[in-house]
């Protein structure tokens, strides 16, 4: 590999060609030929990640609080592969926002160990938020595949061995770079254009590893729209009513154009930077290859911003619990200016403050069989299509 070295002085011109060769003859001494953007990238990229970034902690915070407020959200294995999303894009929002900021904007130059140390916290956070997607289809294709064994099948208990079985690979992997799998000659030459002190050789490991969950996830969702289209031509044949064969034409329009959502986001998202990883590792990235993918990467950030958009607000029983914990907010609150206000000589209201129990509010979660021909097979496919229109 040839040595970096950087000529003294660019002018505009010489700049502007040289950012369409390959970054060769260019020094890493401190981490220079990183630091590619120019003062326009630098204002549109943190632009993006100071607005993406506080507005995916504050989402993946709501959806937390709810899912751990609710006792029926977390005894249920579905949404506990929701918090684990969420955790995860937390997480993202913090390590990705902070660190890339800091290197990009703000030209800081680590050692190798912080540098690799805070990699690894990015690795780990987006490399658990897609893990926490895969589960969460394989949970669903459960769910509609095994449906009226799927409660025996899927316990709580297994859905935690397997957050804890993610969560452990998710964090070995993500840090091998720092317990020794990193570049032999460091900076002198890099490895990878992309991320000073990464071994080419575990870039192509970690990037095949996140394009196989992504194949796996985009499987998942094509085998639950085929089974939920064969559960409603069968449930069609059985039960011929015109207008309930529209209704269930129109539930299969809508699951197949969530599906559809589903698939271009992740798409979009995640391959513009994967596929420049995979390029890094077989050829010399030029400096505006290298400055796309300083935008391509804050895509995933954007990701990370969306999901709990679209795997856990869109949730019926979600929505449900959280009004149920915003109602429950405002009781409390009355209850106080009520006790404040009879401290004071007025009417006690204490037969109208007390605050709802979880289990006397109203709950539409708990769906009740509008039909007693209708066998617990196809309700709890019904149930399972309803949780992912």
């Amino acid at each position: 590999m040839e040595e970096w070295e950087v000529p003294t002085s660019l002018g505009p011109t010489e700049a502007k060609e040289d950012s369409s060769l390959p970054t060769v003859n260019r020094s890493c001494e401190n981490l220079e030929c990183y630091m590619v953007l120019v003062e326009a990238e630098k204002t549109a990229i943190g632009s993006i990640c100071f607005l993406a970034g506080p507005v995916t902690l504050l989402e993946n915070v709501l959806v937390l609080g709810v899912i751990a407020a609710t006792a029926t959200l977390r005894q249920r294995p579905s949404y506990l592969f929701i918090a684990s999303l969420a955790l995860a894009d937390v997480f993202a929002s913090c390590f990705f926002t902070t660190s890339f900021l800091d290197f990009h904007l703000f030209r800081r130059s680590d050692g190798p160990t912080a540098y690799l140390f805070k990699l690894g916290g990015v690795t780990m956070a987006f490399s658990s938020s897609v893990g926490s997607l895969l589960l969460t289809a394989l949970d669903r294709y459960l769910c509609i595949h095994q449906a009226s064994s799927y409660k025996l099948l899927l316990t709580r208990r297994r859905a935690l061995l397997s957050l804890l079985i993610l969560w452990s690979a998710t964090i070995f992997i993500s840090f091998l770079p720092l317990m020794g799998w990193r570049c032999p000659t460091e900076l002198n030459p890099p490895c990878s254009r992309l991320f000073p002190y990464i071994n080419q050789g575990y870039l192509a490991c970690w990037t095949s590893f996140i394009l196989v969950l992504l194949a796996l996830i985009l499987g998942a969702y094509a085998l639950i729209l085929w089974k939920a289209h064969r559960h409603e031509s069968s449930m069609t044949s059985f039960q011929g009513a015109a207008g309930t064969g529209q209704a269930r034409m129109r539930m299969d329009i809508r699951l197949a154009r969530t599906f559809g959502l589903i698939l271009l986001i992740l798409v979009g998202c995640w391959l513009p930077a994967l596929s420049i990883m995979l390029a890094d590792v077989s050829v010399l990235l030029t400096r505006n290859q290298q400055r796309a993918f300083a935008f391509c990467s804050t895509l995933c950030l954007v990701n990370s911003a969306v999901n709990p958009l679209l795997y856990g607000l869109r949730c019926r029983d979600l929505r449900v619990a959280l009004l149920q914990l915003l109602q429950r907010v405002c009781e409390i609150r009355r209850c106080k200016k009520s006790t404040e206000d009879s401290t004071q000589g007025l009417p006690s209201a204490e037969d109208t403050c007390i605050p709802l129990s979880e289990d006397e509010m109203p709950m539409t979660s708990q769906l009740v069989s509008v039909s007693e021909v209708v066998n617990n097979q196809q309700l709890n496919i019904r149930k399972c299509v309803e949780i992912m229109e």
